[in-house]
């Protein structure tokens, strides 16, 4: 490959919106910005909410990866819990054939990884909680144990105590998924359990940490008096609460910048080393009792907090605007209208909406993670670009190529994010050179507003659809496909009132079916609708566009024909009969299809209504029948 060509990275990660992902992803845009790369980041928010529906929505962005079009790959397979989609994503990038970095410990041959250590830091913490803080019962809040940096950390809670001659009891162990909201769930749990309050809970990160204690809090038990608390990942929130978190601190954005450099130098055909492992060191403090100088200073803390809540203002106050605009809208454009002006407000260079070709229509459901099956249709469409204010479309695209557009040329970070409704894959949404992604706790609300309009306008089209399908059966004829006696008062009488009213003669015709009786009884009912059929045809051609005709029931048709003159009548029914003869030459059929006509013209004078010249049109069209059989029976054997 040219190597004056930009190098196309992609990243594959889960939950944008924890500290850990942020810190990494700052770590491998700062190497990316300096070797000038093009990076592609995959996110999902999986685990947010207990539903197994909604996470094949979310893992859905996953398939929309085509390895083949990138350089080089950075999975940061420690962020995903669910061991089907762990196995997929490294089946697939295996199979790609392209250097690789993995954020946790491997052996498989085709990838380099990086890790940080987790088992011998998480056993000096352990250690310290016990002999230091006298801790003899212990409970532990696991992250996802398919996780092998999970795992690891587990293993070191239970051999350190098992070390100290202590025994982790399977009751007090709360397996969760590294998301915040799991330490909530584990301390309600444990209240529910009856068992007593441990010397400490043991969290596998931060985020749970941080939610154990708050939960405590509102238990009425007190950190560190009653019981202690530890976390891992020293972040920020961690640093600053109260009390401040013992945990351990990791070198995350030296992690990320770290990875992204080793990629650098494979994709320059420079040897690396297969694996790297990266120091990390406890952080004991106020949760477990002791002191502790690593929180930022209050000039510090005071300025990035306020720089936080700045953000998250403005953020929310956008989104709020766009989820009441969005609530009104009703057609698709609209709502592309209302998106396109909440983008100013997010601090974005360019926003791409990419839906699939048929997301209004059918959906493909993602049934099954292991299925080697796309959930994207062949082709995208990007009904809106916003690029640095100017607004553009794309009506199709491959989805190999994912970008409605080419590539950029030079350093660029670019966010892909999931669009679905449950499990069933609406597109995605691509966020280009912008922290919103991972700066904003937001982004999903962006992500769920947006897919929760685009399915009320998917329903509400095919609630119109359903509407006007229900409204055409209410006034076609389904065997004739010409109005039936509804559909003809609907139109008709109006237009007959606007007639009379204007000085204009009108004609109704009254028309029935010969024999259609004789036809039904020797040859089916089959054959009796296909008489009416072409009779239908024949009337609908013989009324032309001046007239409106319709299937009165049974074998009756009436035709209402405005400005009609005194010789129309006679045409009309010359055209008719000499269509019935067509058809009878053509068709060949071992019965004649014919019909009687009566016609009525009628104008203001005659002071009737539209259903008594339709009923005189019948009398005079019965008369013709009778004449027809009186002629019939007059004829010589």
């Amino acid at each position: 490959m040219d190597s004056g060509m930009t190098k196309k990275v992609a990243v594959v990660v889960s939950a944008l919106d924890e500290e850990y992902q942020n810190n990494i992803i700052r770590g491998i845009n700062r190497s990316a910005e300096e070797n000038q790369l093009s990076v592609s980041y995959f996110a999902a928010f999986g685990g947010l909410v207990n539903s197994k529906r909604f996470d094949l929505g979310e893992y859905s962005i996953y398939d929309v990866i085509d390895y083949s079009k990138f350089d080089g790959i950075l999975l940061m397979l420690n962020t995903f819990g669910d061991p089907v989609i762990r196995r997929k994503l490294l089946d697939r990038i295996s199979a790609a054939h392209k250097p690789t970095v993995v954020f946790e410990p491997t052996d498989n041959p085709d990838f380099y990884d990086i890790c940080i250590d987790n088992f011998s830091v998480m056993k000096e913490l352990v250690n310290h909680i016990i002999k230091h803080h006298h801790a003899k019962v212990i409970n532990c809040i696991t992250g996802p144990l398919a996780n092998p940096e999970a795992q690891l950390r587990f293993d070191a809670v239970r051999e350190t105590m098992a070390e100290n001659g202590i025994e982790l009891d399977e009751n007090r162990i709360f397996y969760g998924n590294f998301r915040s909201h799991d330490g909530k769930e584990a301390i309600d749990d444990f209240m529910q359990s009856g068992l007593s309050l441990p010397d400490a809970f043991i969290c596998a990160n931060d985020s749970m940490a941080l939610t154990v204690v708050s939960s405590l809090e509102k238990y009425g038990y007190k950190v560190p008096d009653d019981v202690i608390v530890t976390g891992f990942d020293n972040t920020f929130n961690a640093r600053n609460a109260f009390p401040a978190l013992t945990t351990v601190n990791r070198p995350l954005l030296e992690a990320g910048y770290k990875a992204c450099d080793i990629l650098v130098n494979l994709l320059y055909g420079n040897k690396q080393p297969r694996n790297t492992i990266l120091k990390s060191s406890p952080i004991f403090s106020e949760s477990c009792g002791c002191t502790d100088e690593t929180a930022d200073d209050l000039k510090t803390y005071k300025k990035r907090t306020y720089n936080r809540m700045e953000a998250t203002n403005n953020n929310i106050h956008a989104l709020n605007r766009l989820t009441a605009e969005l609530a009104g809208t009703e057609t698709a454009s609209a709502t592309y209208d209302v998106v396109e002006k909440c983008m100013g407000d997010l601090n974005l260079e360019k926003f791409c909406l990419c839906l699939t070709e048929d997301w209004q229509e059918a959906y493909s459901s993602a049934h099954d993670l292991s299925s080697s099956k796309s959930l994207y249709s062949q082709y995208m469409t990007a009904p809106l670009i916003w690029d640095k204010g100017e607004r553009r479309s794309v009506d199709l695209f491959a989805s190999s190529d994912m970008f409605p557009e080419s590539f950029g040329n030079g350093f660029e970070i670019n966010y892909f994010l999931p669009l679905h409704f449950s499990e069933r894959c609406l597109g995605y949404y691509i966020i280009k050179n912008s922290d919103f992604p991972i700066s904003s706790l937001l982004c999903h609300t962006l992500s769920m507003n947006l897919s929760n309009s685009l399915e009320n306008i998917r329903k509400l089209c095919h609630l119109n659809k359903a509407m006007d399908e229900l409204n055409r059966l209410y006034v076609i004829d389904p065997l004739c496909n010409i109005y039936n006696r509804n559909g003809f008062f609907n139109i008709a009488e109006n237009l007959f009132k606007e007639c009379i009213a204007h000085h204009k003669e009108v004609m109704i015709s009254f028309i029935d079916m010969d024999g259609l009786k004789f036809i039904n009884d020797n040859y089916g009912h089959n054959e009796g609708d296909f008489a009416i059929q072409r009779l239908a045809a024949i009337i609908r051609k013989c009324s032309g566009t001046r007239s409106i005709c319709a299937r009165f029931g049974g074998d009756e048709f009436v035709i209402m024909t405005a400005n009609a003159g005194e010789d129309y009548a006679f045409e009309l029914e010359k055209r008719l009969y000499t269509a019935l003869d067509n058809i009878n030459s053509i068709v060949r059929k071992p019965y004649i299809i014919s019909a009687s006509i009566g016609s009525i013209i009628t104008s203001e004078k005659d002071n009737e209504t539209l259903y008594d010249v339709i009923d005189r049109a019948d009398d005079k069209m019965y008369a013709v029948k009778k004449e027809k059989k009186k002629a019939r029976f007059s004829e010589p054997l």
